[in-house]
């Protein structure tokens, strides 16, 4: 029924606004920095934006680094501390250029909103005061996905329409943009989270969910992200829900961490470089099901362990790269070893792409290391 037959029925303007439930939200974007100073770790980035703030004068930005290290998050809450919750939506466009990438959507989606002149300045409904520039914002997410022709349309576009809109491109790898286009922008280069910022963000995380996890445990998701924040926030969430699905609740342990990144455990690994004859200073084999190996090698003990790793369906690109920083960072070994086991690992990778049988040159590359240490 109508609102003109119901005088009671709420109108659009005033109906409730709907919110998702905090407890079925990701963690991701529960945790998502609200505000420039929440970003963690990108020191130089933060400090020349925030004097965006003040003058509200915002270049072309372009900002490139590895995933997870908080690009998109950052511009994000750039343009909500500079809009406020109620311009935020008609100020600021955001694609997804890996879906949105082609020469179609430049001319007309990017270009139409591009042209709009900003409207004027509303009343915040928060109370507070935003800067509030003379400008919109695209950001282009994934931007390193566009198309040659697009990046070339775009071009023309920043110039355009450079007045009235500022534009954030948004990659991983700043090679794939063309130069034309990244001239135009100020370049800003997002590195991999450092352990200490990482490790005191998981901590506020865990003990905002109150999760009781020890040191380890955190120390375990920075290694297996590798500077990635936002795969070690989602291996932290899928542990949790993993550890509250018993009755009671089990541990969050370091090995369960390991298991949910698809890791192979360091028992594992450290039990595999003692039967290629790499010596291992953590005994802690007593930890898994199969039984510690003993210390006499040759063809036949590395042709079982490498049996037993496939029967247990570790991917053999994983258990390379892990083998692989255990041999080249042992202390114990000396370059021209670690030469010989570095051009194992390098055939083997090249033939791993190629299509070339898992089995077979995990046996291949352990056949190596232990002629090369031996």
């Amino acid at each position: 029924m109508s609102n003109f037959f119901n005088p009671r029925a709420p109108s659009a303007k005033n109906a409730p606004k709907t919110t998702a439930d905090p407890a079925l939200q990701p963690w991701v974007e529960k945790y998502r920095p609200k505000t420039i100073d929440d970003v963690s770790a990108q020191e130089h980035t933060v400090a020349v934006l925030q004097k965006t703030l003040t003058s509200a004068n915002l270049p072309h930005m372009l900002f490139y680094g590895p995933p997870g290290t908080g690009k998109t998050s950052t511009i994000l809450a750039l343009s909500r501390q500079l809009f406020g919750p109620d311009n935020f939506r008609n100020r600021v466009l955001e694609l997804n250029a890996s879906d949105e990438r082609g020469i179609a959507i430049v001319r007309e989606k990017v270009k139409n909103f591009a042209r709009q002149t900003p409207r004027a300045q509303a009343v915040s409904s928060d109370g507070k005061t935003y800067p509030c520039p003379p400008y919109k914002i695209i950001i282009l997410d994934e931007a390193d996905s566009m198309t040659q022709d697009a990046q070339g349309a775009l071009r023309r576009i920043m110039e355009t329409y450079a007045k009235i809109t500022r534009f954030c491109l948004v990659c991983n790898y700043v090679t794939r943009i063309i130069e034309p286009l990244a001239s135009r922008c100020s370049k800003f280069r997002f590195t991999p989270l450092d352990s200490t910022s990482a490790f005191s963000r998981l901590s506020y995380i865990a003990k905002e969910e109150k999760i009781d996890i020890g040191p380890q445990v955190i120390d375990t998701l920075i290694a297996t992200s590798h500077g990635d924040l936002r795969r070690a926030i989602t291996y932290l969430q899928s542990a949790s829900r993993l550890s509250a699905s018993s009755n009671p609740p089990t541990p969050i342990l370091p090995v369960d961490i390991q298991e949910i990144a698809g890791v192979v455990p360091d028992t594992i690994i450290n039990d595999f470089a003692r039967v290629l004859g790499v010596a291992v200073d953590d005994d802690a084999s007593m930890d898994i099901d199969e039984p510690k190996s003993s210390q006499k090698s040759g063809f036949e003990p590395i042709r079982k362990k490498v049996k037993y790793l496939m029967r247990e369906g570790y991917s053999a690109t994983q258990i390379l790269a892990q083998l692989h920083d255990l041999v080249i960072f042992h202390p114990a070994l000396d370059g021209r070893k670690k030469s010989k086991c570095g051009l194992a690992f390098a055939e083997a990778d090249k033939a791993l792409n190629d299509g070339a049988d898992e089995e077979l040159w995990v046996l291949e590359v352990g056949l190596k290391i232990y002629k090369a240490v031996s």
